[in-house]
C-alpha cells in the first residue's frame, strides 16, 4: 500500500519529490539533531490524488491519525484537551519554494473550550485569545475562503475605538470582543458556525491545503517560474511554538550570507513577542537579527551554530525561520535561500573559494536569466533628483515607472505599455500579478524577508521595502512624504540597491557586466565572479557562441562580448535606407542591360560592406545569408503609392517613374508577403541577384586576405524547401567564387526554417555543407501563426489557459519545433557526416534552448550580441550538466 505519512525523523533532504522542500528539509534538521518541533509530513501523492478524485486517498486519514497520536505521545498533550492543549500548524510545502502561494493555518485545535487551557497553561489570558482570534482568520480565509478585508474590518475599527495603534496594544478582553466578532463574520460569510471539533478542524486545514494548489495566484506564480503543474504539495502537520508569549519570546528570519549582495555574515529580521506569519507579512517593522544578541544572547549563540552547521551541511546559502518561545530555540524551517543574481554569482565562487564546492558545481547554481539581471542598467550615481525617502534595499536594480496602488490596475497598465511601479504598505500573495507586470516594488512596512522582497529577488524585480516615511492611502490613490504628495500615476524611481526612492524619472547607466564586457576590464567583487564563472563556462562548452551581426559596428562588439563568429549577417539589411532606390530601379528593370545595371551600381556597395565585416571577424566564420526579406519592405505601401500617383496626376505632375513603380508594386503584391516571393525564391526570380552578392563577398575576402586578413566566409541560402532550389543556386554561386582570383574557400549551406526542409533534411544535406537553423521562421511556420500578428491578439490567452507556458518564440517549442530539428539533425548528419550545424534564430540566446540545442549535438548557437555572454554561460552548464547526468 502507497504511504501517504512520514515523521520527520523518516525522512532527508533528497525527498523532495514525496515531502516538498518544506517537510525534506525538516526531515533533515530533525536527523541533524537540530530542535525542531515535532510533527509529520503528508506528501505530495496524498495531494496528487486528492486533485484527480476531490476526495483524500483511501487510508489516509488513518496514517494521519496514527501519527498524529505518536505526536501528542512526544508533546505529551494531545488535541482537544480542554485542560493543556495541544496545538498544531498545518504548512504547505511543494517541490519548489512558491512564496506566499500556498496557505497556512496556525493554532489548530483551540476552540471556546480549549482556549481557557491555552490560557492557564501560558499564564498569558492575552496570548491565548490573540491565538483564537488568528486561528479563526487564517481557516476562514484558507478553508472557506473569506476576504481577508472582512476580518481586517473588524479589528481597524476594535483598534481605532480602543485607540490602539497596533495589534499588541489591545487587552485581553478586547481580543476576546474580537474573537466573537470574528465568529460573526465567519457566520455571516459561510453560514455556519466556526467547527469547535480540533480533529474536524485539522482535517478541512489539510484538504484545504491540498486544494490550494489550483489556486489562481498559484497557477500564475508557476507558469511565471515554470513550474510543472502535476507535482502537488506536501503538508506539513507540527506541534505549534510560540514567539507571542512576551519579551523573552519571538521569532525571526535568518540568512547565513547577505540574499541581497552575496557578503559573508548574518543575515535577517527579529521580531520580539510575535508570531512568523507577524514577521513575513510585514506588518510590524523588525529590527536586524544582529540586535538578537543582545536581547538574547544564549538563543543568539546557539542560532549562529545552527547557522553554521546547515551552510555547511547544504553548501549553499541557508534561509531560515525560527522563533524563541520563553527562551527556548526552535527552529522550525530551513531551504536553499533564495538571492539576487549578484549575490547568486558572488556566492557561487565563495564557496569555491572555501572549499565547499568545485568550479562546475558553482557553474550549475547560475544561470543565464540571472547574468541577463545584471546586464540591465543602474541609476547614474549623481543625480540632481533629491532623494524623496530611504527604504529597505530588498532587491537590486533600478527602475523607473508611473505610481500605481492596485495590483490589478498595475497589469492592466504594464499590459497597455505603460512602465508601472507598485506601491502597497505591504504585499501579500494576492499581489502577485501586480508585481509580475510592475517595473518595480515599493512597500510602506517590511524589510528583507517580506513577502514583497521574497518574491520580487525571485523574479528579478527591483524592490525596496519598509520605507516607513511614506504614508500610503491606496483607497484615496496618493502617498505622502512630509508635505509631498505622491499621487496615482505620478512617476517615480527606485533603486533597489540603496533603498532610495525619487520623484521623477532618474538617468540611468550601464551595468558594471556590461562595462566588464565591453572593456575586459575586471574589477570588484561581482564583475570578478562573472568573469570567472563565464571562462569555467567557456573551459567546458562544447557548443561554439557565434553573433547575429550586420554591420561592423555589431561585429566588433560581438568579439568583445565573447563571440566565436558570426552564425547570421543578414543582407537584406544592406539594402535599406538610400539604397533602396537602387533595389526599386533593379525590381522596375524591363531588360538585361537595365536590371544588371542596377546589380552593377549595388556590388561594390555591398563589397564595401563584407570587407569591413570580415575585418572586424578576422579570423573568425561569418556566415553570410543571401538576401531574405518579404519583398513588400523594398517597396513602397501598395496604399501610399497609389494615393500619390492619384493626386500627381490631378496635378498634371509627371509621374512615370511612380506609375511604372505602382504597376510593378500591384504585379508584386501579396497577401501574405512572409510566405511569398523571398529568400531562394527571389534569388532565383530576379536574375543575378545572389551571383552579385556570391561575387561581393568572394571579391571583399580576397581583398581581405590580400591586405594580410584571415577572412572566412560562409554563403547560407535561406528558405530552401526543395533540394533542387539549393542546387540551382550553388551551381551558380560555385561558378562566381571560381572566376574570383583569391577568394578563399567558402562553404555553401542553408537555413532549415521550412519544414518540409526539416523533413527532406537527408537529401538536402546531400548538397548543403551546412545547416543553420532558422528557428523564428520554424517556429511560425510550424505553429501555423505569424508572431507580428498574434503575440499581442491571443497568446495572453493561451498563457491563461495554459495552452502556453510561455512563448514558442522565446523559447524552443521541444515537443513540436524541436522534434522537427531532431529529425533534420538525425537526417543530415546521416547523409553527410562532417555537416556543420547551429542555429541563428533568437532562440540561439534562450537558456533552457541552448540546453536543448547541447542535447542535440549542434555545433553552435547564434544570437544578438548582448545575448552572447548568457549563451556562453549557458552552453557551458548544458555541458557540465550533461556530464554530471552521465556520471549517475
Amino acid at each position: 500500500m502507497t504511504k501517504y505519512v512520514y515523521e520527520f525523523a523518516d525522512g532527508n533532504k533528497e525527498m523532495k519529490d514525496l515531502l516538498g522542500g518544506k517537510g525534506a528539509n525538516l526531515a533533515e534538521m530533525a536527523n541533524m539533531g537540530l530542535p525542531v518541533p515535532p510533527g509529520f509530513t503528508i506528501t505530495s501523492d496524498a495531494c496528487r490524488g486528492y486533485l484527480a478524485t476531490g476526495h483524500v486517498p483511501d487510508g489516509m486519514w488513518a496514517e494521519v491519525a496514527d501519527h498524529l497520536r505518536g505526536l501528542e505521545m512526544r508533546a505529551r498533550r494531545s488535541l482537544g484537551d480542554v485542560r493543556d492543549p495541544l496545538l498544531l500548524s498545518v504548512r504547505s510545502g511543494g517541490k519548489f519554494s512558491m512564496p506566499g502561494m500556498m496557505e497556512t493555518v496556525l493554532d489548530i485545535g483551540l476552540n471556546d473550550a480549549t482556549v481557557a487551557g491555552l490560557a492557564a497553561r501560558s499564564g498569558d489570558e492575552r496570548f491565548a485569545w490573540d491565538s483564537y482570534r488568528r486561528l479563526i482568520q487564517m481557516f476562514g480565509k484558507t478553508v472557506r475562503g473569506i476576504d481577508d478585508a472582512a476580518f481586517a474590518g473588524v479589528l481597524d475599527d476594535l483598534k481605532s475605538r480602543r485607540s490602539a495603534a497596533a495589534d499588541i496594544d489591545l487587552s485581553a478582553a478586547d481580543l476576546r470582543e474580537l474573537v466573537e466578532a470574528y465568529k460573526k463574520v465567519y457566520r455571516d460569510h459561510v453560514s455556519d458556525d466556526f467547527p469547535q471539533a480540533p480533529h474536524d478542524q485539522l482535517n478541512q486545514a489539510v484538504e484545504a491545503v491540498f486544494a490550494s494548489w489550483n489556486a489562481p495566484r498559484a497557477a500564475l506564480y508557476r507558469r511565471q517560474e515554470r513550474i510543472p503543474n502535476d507535482l502537488g504539495t506536501a503538508v506539513n502537520v507540527m506541534m505549534m511554538v510560540y514567539g507571542n508569549l512576551g519579551s523573552d519570546s519571538g521569532t525571526g528570519v535568518a540568512f547565513t550570507r547577505d540574499p541581497a549582495t552575496g557578503a559573508r555574515g548574518i543575515y535577517g529580521d527579529y521580531l520580539s513577542n510575535a508570531q512568523g506569519e507577524d514577521v513575513v507579512a510585514g506588518i510590524r517593522n523588525a529590527v536586524p537579527l544582529d540586535d538578537l544578541a543582545t536581547l538574547n544572547p544564549s538563543c543568539f549563540a546557539q542560532l549562529t551554530r545552527h547557522m553554521a552547521t546547515l551552510e555547511k551541511h547544504y553548501r549553499d546559502l541557508c534561509d531560515i525561520e525560527f522563533t524563541i518561545e520563553r527562551g527556548k530555540l526552535w527552529m522550525l524551517q530551513t531551504r536553499v535561500g533564495k538571492r539576487t543574481a549578484a549575490a547568486a554569482f558572488i556566492i557561487a565562487t565563495q564557496l569555491v573559494d572555501e572549499d565547499l564546492i568545485d568550479l562546475d558545481e558553482a557553474l550549475s547554481r547560475v544561470n543565464g536569466a540571472q547574468l541577463a539581471q545584471l546586464m540591465f542598467p543602474s541609476f547614474v550615481d549623481s543625480t540632481d533628483i533629491p532623494v524623496l525617502a530611504t527604504g529597505v534595499a530588498a532587491s537590486p536594480g533600478a527602475a523607473v515607472g508611473r505610481v500605481t496602488f492596485d495590483s490589478a490596475r498595475a497589469a492592466e497598465r504594464a499590459a497597455n505599455g505603460e512602465r508601472v511601479i507598485l506601491v502597497r504598505r505591504e504585499t501579500n500573495p494576492d499581489d502577485l500579478p501586480g508585481i509580475v507586470a510592475a517595473q518595480g516594488v515599493l512597500t510602506s512596512h517590511g524589510g528583507k524577508t517580506s513577502h514583497a522582497a521574497v518574491v520580487a529577488r525571485g523574479m528579478g524585480r527591483t524592490c525596496v521595502c519598509g520605507a516607513d516615511s511614506l504614508d500610503i492611502d491606496a483607497d484615496g490613490g496618493v502617498f505622502r512624504v512630509g508635505d509631498k504628495t505622491v499621487s496615482d500615476g505620478d512617476i517615480i524611481s527606485i533603486d533597489g540597491t540603496n533603498g532610495k526612492i525619487y520623484l521623477g524619472e532618474v538617468p540611468v547607466q550601464d551595468s558594471q557586466v556590461v562595462a566588464y564586457f565591453e572593456t575586459g576590464l575586471v574589477g570588484g567583487a561581482l564583475v570578478a565572479a562573472v568573469h570567472r564563472l563565464l571562462n569555467h563556462a567557456d573551459g567546458k562548452r562544447r557548443l561554439g557562441v557565434r553573433a547575429n551581426a550586420d554591420t561592423v559596428d555589431d561585429a566588433l562588439r560581438s568579439r568583445r562580448f565573447g563571440a566565436a563568429g558570426i552564425g547570421l549577417c543578414r543582407t537584406e539589411h544592406m539594402f535599406l535606407g538610400d539604397r533602396r532606390q537602387l533595389v526599386e530601379a533593379l525590381i522596375l528593370a524591363e531588360d538585361t542591360a537595365a536590371r544588371q545595371s542596377a546589380l552593377d551600381a549595388l556590388l561594390p556597395l555591398q563589397r564595401t560592406d563584407f570587407e569591413g565585416i570580415l575585418t572586424a571577424a578576422d579570423g573568425q566564420p561569418v556566415t553570410i545569408r543571401l538576401i531574405d526579406p518579404p519583398l513588400h519592405e523594398f517597396l513602397p505601401s501598395l496604399e501610399e503609392l497609389a494615393v500619390r500617383v492619384a493626386l500627381a496626376e490631378e496635378r498634371g505632375i509627371d509621374v512615370d517613374h511612380d506609375s511604372r513603380l505602382l504597376a510593378a508594386v500591384r504585379r508584386m503584391h501579396e497577401e501574405n508577403p512572409m510566405l511569398g516571393l523571398r529568400g531562394v525564391r527571389l534569388g532565383l526570380m530576379v536574375p543575378g541577384l545572389f551571383a552579385m552578392q556570391v561575387r561581393a563577398i568572394a571579391e571583399a575576402a580576397a581583398s581581405v586576405a590580400a591586405a594580410g586578413g584571415d577572412p572566412h566566409p560562409e554563403i547560407m541560402v535561406p528558405l530552401v524547401g526543395s533540394v533542387l532550389e539549393l542546387e540551382a543556386v550553388r551551381d551558380e554561386a560555385l561558378a562566381v567564387l571560381a572566376g574570383v582570383p583569391g577568394a578563399p574557400t567558402t562553404p555553401i549551406g542553408t537555413m532549415i526554417e521550412v519544414p518540409r526542409a526539416a523533413m527532406t533534411a537527408g537529401r538536402i544535406a546531400q548538397v548543403a555543407e551546412f545547416f543553420s537553423f532558422g528557428t523564428n521562421d520554424l517556429t511560425q511556420m510550424g505553429w501555423g501563426f505569424s508572431r507580428d500578428d498574434v503575440e499581442g491578439a491571443f497568446f495572453p490567452r493561451y498563457l491563461a489557459l495554459g495552452i502556453f507556458d510561455r512563448s514558442p518564440f522565446e523559447s524552443i517549442d521541444i515537443e513540436g519545433i524541436g522534434r522537427l530539428i531532431q529529425i533534420a539533425v538525425a537526417d543530415g548528419r546521416a547523409a553527410r557526416d562532417d555537416l556543420q550545424i547551429g542555429v541563428c534564430g533568437e532562440h540561439g540566446g534562450d537558456p533552457d534552448s541552448v540546453h536543448f540545442f547541447h542535447k542535440c549535438g549542434f555545433d553552435y548557437v547564434s544570437c544578438s550580441p548582448f545575448r552572447l555572454p548568457v549563451a556562453r554561460l549557458e552552453a557551458g552548464r548544458a555541458a557540465v550538466i550533461a556530464a554530471g547526468s552521465d556520471s549517475r
